[in-house]
């Protein structure tokens, strides 16, 4: 069954809700664990920490490990705090990125660094990355260590690349794709892949399903990525036209300066040199122009498509259901 935002279900709940709903009892275990792992003796980490934590968001990366480990038929406990590590390792970028970036809203609510600085938010998110290492020792596997050590380790590799091309214009979709691959999809691929290697699948499972989180990751950044040019901020919780205001060259706008006149290119140019926020009205009329909304779309939905497929090699469950349904959400939302 193919889900959509617009889906009707008897009890008038969205896919989205239904999928949340199942994985309600591990996420309130998820929960329980990451506040008891957040406690610290210094009162700045306990208020920073649990700020971004309790700040709102999907908590979709520890919810797909979940639901995986479900789907894998996995009977034991380590899927808990392996879910907490997930998304304290999340928190950590985040932290981060809106230092980078100097972004003044993160779901809808001022970001960390526009409360507390820059000094503050690069250190707790520091201590977030130590937590999760420590969390990952109690669990006492060389595999999860291996994996969860190389996935921090190419999501640093991803904040450097998408910092180096922060106000390039000649950033093309292969430099695009290798950020997103890096920073955004490595996290979805490893939550998927640990759930099939501590269940004890075999090698063809694994695969399929760190494949199956990588596309899924790379459909939600685009989709992301066109919602900056044509969400709001209500909407999605940040400021519309950001990306652009950060000199962001994002797949809508790639596309359009592959697509547009000499003229429009040179706009474009400036706008991304120039971090162009207020050029964001001349940028939206040549992104629409080009048609690049609709043909990023169509990027991101080859990335749902493939996720979706891949979830095929589970046995059939309400599990693996949800799994396909996060599949068609990531391109059917609008926040």
């Amino acid at each position: 069954m193919t889900f959509s935002a617009q889906t009707a279900r008897p009890d008038h709940r969205s896919p989205l809700e239904e999928i949340i709903s199942l994985s309600t009892p591990d996420m309130k275990r998820v929960d329980a664990c990451i506040q008891d792992s957040l406690q610290s003796d210094v009162v700045l980490i306990n208020q920073i920490a649990n700020y971004i934590v309790a700040s709102g968001g999907k908590r979709l990366r520890p919810m797909l490990l979940t639901l995986c480990a479900h789907a894998c038929g996995y009977k034991g406990q380590d899927h808990i705090p392996l879910a907490a590590i997930i998304e304290f390792i999340h928190t950590a970028t985040l932290l981060h990125d809106d230092v980078v970036d100097e972004s003044e809203l993160r779901r809808g609510q001022q970001s960390a660094h526009a409360v507390w600085g820059n000094a503050a938010s690069v250190l707790v998110g520091d201590f977030l990355y130590s937590r999760s290492f420590q969390l990952m020792v109690g669990l006492d596997s060389m595999r999860v260590m291996e994996v969860l050590a190389d996935t921090t380790n190419t999501i640093a590799e991803g904040e450097v690349q998408q910092l180096l091309n922060m106000g390039d214009p000649d950033v093309n979709q292969h430099r695009y794709m290798q950020v997103i691959e890096n920073k955004t999809a490595k996290l979805f691929e490893a939550a998927c892949k640990l759930a099939a290697i501590i269940s004890g699948k075999p090698m063809e499972i694994e695969r399929a399903l760190a494949t199956y989180g990588n596309r899924l990751g790379s459909a939600f950044q685009i989709a992301d990525d066109v919602l900056d040019y044509n969400g709001d901020a209500e909407t999605m919780g940040k400021n519309a036209g950001e990306d652009i205001a950060e000199g962001k060259p994002t797949l809508p706008l790639i596309l359009a300066r592959e697509r547009c006149n000499e003229k429009e290119r040179e706009l474009l140019d400036a706008a991304i040199r120039n971090c162009g926020e207020d050029d964001l009205k001349p940028v939206l009329a040549i992104i629409e122009k080009t048609d690049s909304i609709n043909s990023a779309m169509e990027i991101a939905r080859s990335h749902a498509l493939e996720a979706r497929q891949k979830v095929a090699i589970l046995p059939e469950s309400p599990w693996r259901t949800a799994l396909e349904g996060l599949a068609d959400y990531s391109v059917s939302r609008n926040q």
